[in-house]
């Protein structure tokens, strides 16, 4: 029996990460697209419940939802949408999203976080990333997708566990290879950015521009700095278990 891909993203359905991998997966096994009816990034892991949501066919196997990213895995698993998937999908793959998604951004990432929720629901999930700024190289990473997920396909996922992928910018330099990295530490510095309007009202833009980071060695921050593909595992627990004894100990 064919396998079934479902794949979403968090720059939304008629993105061009999304759709090259899309076409790329085609050779893989049945592939629908359920993905945000617009740009969505930063959703991180919300879900739509103060309103209804709405569905719409674009094309064959294609829907758009006006929701987020993990609402659009929510409705296409639990079979809200009328039968659109022919069974559970063997697989979620989330992206490619515009730009990378390393260390704390995997926290604010819709992109991740689709992935995520496949994981909850027990399906094996993949984030995939393209850590650049412009010139976007889709064709050459959803061929390393095509790769990976058909590994995956074959031998699964640890329990409670996504791939988070991220590729480098590749205008200057050919990819080397991959590197199974860990989260490594953004440092944000200024990231507010305060302005006035001509009112006199100020207003402000979140979000930092230049990318440091800490962590060292096997980092996906010194994975892609390096010209590597960056490979994290990304568990489910987020439980700290070298602080539980000490914390447990407390007297409150």
């Amino acid at each position: 029996m064919e396998k079934t891909i479902l794949v979403s993203n968090d720059d939304g359905v008629h993105s061009e990460g999304i759709l090259s991998l899309a076409k790329a997966l085609k050779k893989l096994g049945d592939v629908f697209i359920v993905a945000p009816d617009r740009e969505r990034s930063a959703a991180s892991h919300s879900l739509t419940l103060h309103r209804p949501l709405r569905v719409t066919q674009i094309s064959k196997n294609v829907h758009a939802v006006d929701g987020t990213p993990t609402d659009c895995i929510n409705l296409a698993v639990n079979g809200i949408l009328g039968g659109i998937l022919p069974k559970r999908p063997d697989i979620v793959v989330s992206g490619i999203n515009k730009g990378g998604n390393l260390g704390d951004d995997v926290t604010y990432s819709g992109t991740v976080s689709a992935a995520m929720e496949g994981t909850l629901m027990g399906i094996p999930s993949i984030a995939m990333s393209m850590a650049a700024r412009d010139d976007f190289n889709f064709t050459q990473a959803s061929r390393f997708a095509v790769r990976l997920v058909r590994l995956v396909l074959k031998n699964g996922l640890p329990k409670d566990t996504l791939l988070n992928v991220n590729i480098p910018d590749i205008r200057d330099r050919e990819i080397k290879t991959y590197r199974i990295t860990k989260l490594g530490k953004r440092v944000y510095g200024d990231a507010i950015v305060e302005k006035t309007d001509p009112r006199g009202k100020k207003y402000y833009w979140i979000g930092g521009d230049n990318m440091k980071w800490t962590g060292g060695k096997d980092t996906d921050f010194e994975a892609i700095a390096n010209g590597y593909i960056s490979i994290t595992p990304i568990h489910l627990d987020m439980t700290n278990y070298s602080a539980f004894k000490e914390i447990h100990g407390w007297k409150i």
